[in-house]
């Protein structure tokens, strides 16, 4: 497929989703009729830059023109726009990652009537897609030094920055909430919806995380969902993981394969596999949290006909083990582990 067939594709796409696509990233626009009005490219509050929701009178869903400025163009256009000074590559990376990351079907409607979120859930995922969108791609960033300081090498859409996100300390806390860098990483369900955020507050003066009690935060829903990193083809496995930095250790000894961080390993235990996955591979901690969790999506997973492996760190997680060992070193454990539970891959 040509790059530019490849382009109009998601454009199409883009545009078949148009309203889903304006509230996630331009939250601050309004619905009339049936345009979203926004303020400009950046998602300002106003009303110069009008988004065509749905085809009508031969002008397709997705087109825009912010009238202020003369600019038009469809959904891949915005995009860019609205990411700012990032390559066409990475703006296709985003709108691939909107889209689902790795095409699959659709939910059953059971599915999607059990997965909508009450009035206050709704709200918390709200803010949480309000903030994502709100970031920035987190190459030569803070984010990217703490990532690359972990030997993380494996990045993606799905991870974003802000160098200036509200903290609160805690309910008893009398001093003022700050604002504090964090690396951002979206939490999305099995059709590529925004449920959640999750928070990796930083220091700037250690690029590490921030020292504070519980640096890691998760605002929305993350029952069931998980944050996903697409390989870039579509494959029949999936590595779900532990911690986010674990399944990106793995996933950068592995980056020919997709995979879905559950953030903890409670939530590893209620992941709800995707359509059209025929293995799951569960990279878990090496202590007993980890193995019961294992054992609890193991189960689910043969219930519903899925395959499953189980990858084990040798230290105490993955990326213990990407830091003691190196990446090739880790790379080549993981896949004789995966050899010796029937996985054939080449090693190149």
């Amino acid at each position: 497929m040509s790059a530019r067939r490849s382009i109009a594709d998601l454009s199409a796409d883009l545009a078949d989703r148009t309203e889903s696509f304006c509230r996630q990233y331009f939250p601050e626009g309004r619905k009339q009729g049936n345009y979203w009005q926004v303020g400009d490219t950046s998602g300002a509050k106003g009303q110069s830059l009008a988004i065509r929701l749905q085809a009508q009178g031969g002008r397709k869903a997705g087109s825009w023109q912010d009238f202020a400025t003369g600019e038009y163009g469809d959904l891949i256009d915005l995009l860019q726009e609205r990411l700012g000074s990032v390559t066409l590559k990475e703006t296709l990376r985003e709108a691939r990652s909107f889209l689902g990351e790795a095409p699959c079907p659709a939910a059953p409607r059971e599915t999607q009537r059990a997965e909508r979120p009450d009035a206050a859930s709704a709200k918390r995922i709200a803010r949480a897609r309000k903030l994502f969108a709100a970031g920035k791609p987190v190459l030569g960033t803070l984010a990217a030094t703490y990532l690359h300081g972990r030997r993380i090498t494996r990045l993606g859409p799905a991870l974003r920055y802000h160098p200036r996100v509200l903290l609160r300390r805690g309910e008893d806390d009398a001093d003022p909430p700050q604002r504090v860098p964090a690396l951002l990483a979206k939490i999305t369900d099995n059709r590529g919806q925004i449920t959640g955020c999750a928070r990796f507050y930083l220091d700037p003066s250690t690029g590490g995380l921030a020292e504070i009690e519980s640096p890691k935060r998760i605002l929305g829903q993350l029952h069931g969902h998980a944050i996903r990193f697409w390989s870039g083809s579509l494959r029949s496995d999936l590595i779900v993981g532990e911690g986010l930095e674990n399944t990106l250790s793995v996933g950068t000894a592995l980056p020919e394969f997709d995979l879905a961080s559950c953030l903890t390993a409670t939530h590893l235990g209620l992941f709800i596999p995707p359509p059209g996955i025929q293995r799951i591979w569960i990279a878990r901690d090496n202590d007993e949290v980890g193995r019961n969790a294992s054992m609890r999506l193991r189960n689910q997973l043969e219930s519903l006909g899925i395959a499953c492996g189980e990858l084990v760190s040798h230290l105490g997680d993955f990326n213990d083990d990407l830091l003691a060992f190196g990446r090739d070193a880790l790379r080549r454990s993981l896949l004789e582990a995966m050899k010796a539970q029937g996985l054939e891959i080449e090693d190149g």
